[in-house]
């Protein structure tokens, strides 16, 4: 009997669940991995499931889908929209929503082991099922991988991944080399002199460190990067002082760096620390301003002639013109670790969730970014149907490329 994957996406919808506390999820996801017929193996990296699929000679074929939640009321007013809560990591009562189609990535990787056990017949190999926690949080893949995965598991010679995004539903986005950008959350904490408000020839004022400090980590991206290259110098948050009359000791900055690649990210990382250390010093600083790392997620990188390999299936199997090339994204994932760690080649794409008349609508109008949810909105919702069917054919075909 096949598995009723449209009742599974509109469970999982309905009940999502925040990075690491992802235990229901995990534990559908492994039963049904159970009964096609896999080796399973649950609490990998916390809440992580492995499932592994023998089938004679040939490659090793790791295929990756993710499965946390966000932090987001749904206000999409579906029948099957979640009014799901939970407890975030601060203790907070908090709204969970598949704001970002986990919930799909899901459904879409079980029909397509499926759909690989019913035509094992046809192909060799070893697939390796990743279904991995906290990805919202950038530290699901490295969790799994701490866990031992390598060391258990045959170590892979393609890992594959996929994400829904808003394309049209048929559409799949994909291209060669950098796919998303690398990211860092870097924490800078100035020391300056605190005192009286009256009094400020007697301190080292870190806010006016601060300001000059934020102000010339925007000539990174505008000054020192060539204006062809992407790259991302946020400064999200300062915190500094309590009142008005007391200047603070201290200041407090959380930077969001993103950029394309590896060599990008080590240009940035260092003007950042030069740029920080300088004005400090400009200032007068009695202390060096200290650095704390809260995530690196690597750039998303797909192999060439991997990439190639996908596309030609692609278009072979859903009809010619069926992938483009959705340029690169500024968005992070951390699905590269395991094919860094493994030092296997990676594909990754985007499939669509639109509903085609809708997407066609919008962009005759012009209204795309309008009126078109992206991922993270509370009305982020892809149509169930061509989504599930597009994603399983495409994760399905692309295993099958690698295995005959």
């Amino acid at each position: 009997m096949s598995i009723d994957l449209e009742a599974l996406y509109l469970d999982l919808h309905r009940h999502p669940e925040l990075s690491f506390q992802e235990t229901r999820t995990a534990g559908i996801a492994a039963g049904h991995l159970r009964d096609l017929g896999l080796e399973v193996e649950e609490g990998v990296g916390i809440t992580g499931v492995v499932g592994l699929l023998r089938n004679g000679e040939g490659p090793v074929v790791w295929a990756r889908a993710d499965m946390d939640g966000l932090p987001v009321e749904e206000l999409t007013g579906l029948p099957y929209a979640s009014t799901a809560t939970g407890i975030d990591p601060a203790g907070n009562t908090v709204p969970i929503m598949h704001a970002c189609g986990h919930d799909m990535h899901v459904t879409a990787m079980i029909g397509a082991v499926e759909r690989l056990v019913a035509e094992r017949d046809s192909w060799s190999g070893t697939l390796v099922v990743l279904i991995q926690p906290a990805e919202e949080y950038g530290a699901g893949a490295r969790a799994m991988l701490d866990a031992g995965i390598l060391g258990h598991y045959p170590r892979p010679d393609i890992v594959l991944g996929q994400h829904v995004t808003p394309l049209p539903a048929g559409v799949i986005g994909v291209r060669p080399g950098p796919q998303m950008a690398a990211a860092d959350g870097i924490t800078v904490t100035l020391h300056g002199r605190g005192g009286h408000g009256s009094r400020p020839h007697t301190t080292i004022d870190p806010v006016v460190m601060a300001a000059a400090t934020v102000m010339r980590l925007q000539t990174i991206a505008s000054r020192e990067l060539d204006p062809r290259e992407v790259g991302v110098v946020s400064v999200g948050s300062i915190h500094a002082g309590t009142k008005n009359n007391i200047i603070p000791a201290d200041a407090t900055l959380e930077l969001s760096l993103r950029y394309p690649d590896d060599a990008a990210r080590e240009r940035v990382l260092a003007a950042v620390e030069r740029i920080v250390r300088a004005e400090s010093a400009a200032s007068g600083a009695e202390r060096e301003p200290e650095f704390r790392t809260e995530h690196t997620l690597p750039p998303t990188i797909n192999d060439v002639e991997a990439t190639s390999r996908v596309t030609a299936a692609l278009n072979r199997v859903l009809g010619d013109g069926t992938v483009i090339d959705p340029g690169m994204f500024t968005g992070s994932e951390d699905v590269s670790w395991f094919a860094r760690d493994a030092g296997a080649p990676l594909v990754f794409w985007f499939w669509g969730g639109v509903d085609p008349a809708t997407f066609a609508a919008a962009e005759a109008a012009g209204t795309v970014s309008a009126s078109i949810p992206t991922n993270h909105s509370a009305y982020f919702a892809p149509v169930p149907h061509p989504t599930i069917e597009v994603g399983v054919t495409a994760m399905a075909t692309a295993v099958r490329e690698f295995m005959g």
